[in-house]
């Protein structure tokens, strides 16, 4: 019996379609915005609890290295959202087929990429 099962199983190697990085970095982004929801609610009762809370605060996301964290967060917010916008849209019944997944999948990726820089130029 000859096995038609794939031999080579380097994942490096393997040319994955534009849907699944699509989907891959969807999951990503999901877990770095769980991971990141605890930092940013941690500043935000910081900056809550008292006026000097608020001012160190707003001294520590002077930072290059703090506001690079959070551009990175908002990153992860608006790629998820929109990611998630195409789903909703993909539930509805639409894009479904295999050219439909492709151009939603490049359509996510553009409008994350304009929203992303617009956060950039926002956050710094």
């Amino acid at each position: 019996m000859k096995s038609q099962r794939p031999v080579n199983l380097d994942l490096r190697t393997i040319k994955l379609p534009i849907t699944a990085y699509t989907s891959i970095l969807h999951r990503i982004s999901g877990v770095i915005l769980f991971v990141g929801v605890a930092l940013m609610l941690f500043a935000l009762d910081a900056s809550l609890s008292s006026p000097e809370g608020f001012e160190q605060v707003r001294d520590v996301m002077g930072n290059p290295l703090v506001k690079l964290i959070t551009w990175g967060l908002l990153s992860a917010l608006l790629y998820h959202l929109v990611a998630g916008i195409r789903h909703l849209i993909m539930d509805s019944g639409h894009g479904e087929t295999l050219e439909g997944g492709k151009l939603g999948s490049k359509i996510v990726l553009i409008v994350s990429a304009v929203l992303i820089v617009l956060a950039g130029v926002w956050v710094w």
